[in-house]
């Protein structure tokens, strides 16, 4: 059974200060990425270890913390910075937590995604208090996409990092996933 990461789990992901500071850095700058990272500002603290996980299964992951084209405070000018870079971006990944239900951006993200690129494409990244704690999916929408989950996965002989199809109880490696056309 497929098991959801708790919030304690990926902010232990990543260890230092340092280390989060370095990752965000590199996940800020557009070059040759090619997923998506889709949260709320109040998940700040969980971005890194969910980049991590991605970058670990050969995601090359954009998150918009640092990106110095955004202007500050947000304005239509971030809209269309995130608008192109949501177009270009071949997978679209919405870290999913209880804050995310508060969030401005990511319906309007996700509707962009949805919009531009098949439903195989996007996949949401849930992280719970506890990991049997399923409230996060009460959001009707988020229903229709797939999850990244850890688990067991037939023909393999540890848990693995995987995107899972709730709908057909199906399943393919992460980074198979991250991967695919």
């Amino acid at each position: 059974m497929p098991q959801y990461i708790t919030i304690d789990e990926v902010k232990g992901f990543v260890g230092t200060l340092l280390e989060r500071r370095t990752l965000l850095r590199a996940a800020a700058s557009k070059s040759e990425k090619d997923t998506f990272l889709s949260h709320s500002s109040k998940d700040n603290d969980l971005v890194p270890g969910v980049a991590l996980v991605l970058q670990n299964h050969g995601g090359q992951v954009y998150v918009d913390l640092g990106d110095d084209r955004l202007p500050e405070p947000p304005s239509v000018g971030t809209a269309q910075v995130l608008r192109v870079t949501i177009r270009e971006m071949r997978r679209f990944v919405i870290l999913v937590s209880p804050n995310s239900k508060g969030s401005i951006w990511i319906p309007w993200e996700l509707g962009l995604a949805d919009g531009q690129k098949a439903t195989t494409a996007v996949a949401l990244f849930p992280v719970v208090q506890k990991s049997t704690e399923t409230k996060w999916a009460e959001q009707e929408y988020l229903g229709l996409y797939r999850r990244i989950v850890w688990g067991p996965l037939r023909g393999h002989e540890k848990n693995v990092w995987m995107v899972y199809d709730h709908h057909t109880n199906t399943a393919e490696l992460l980074s198979d996933w991250l991967r695919g056309s």
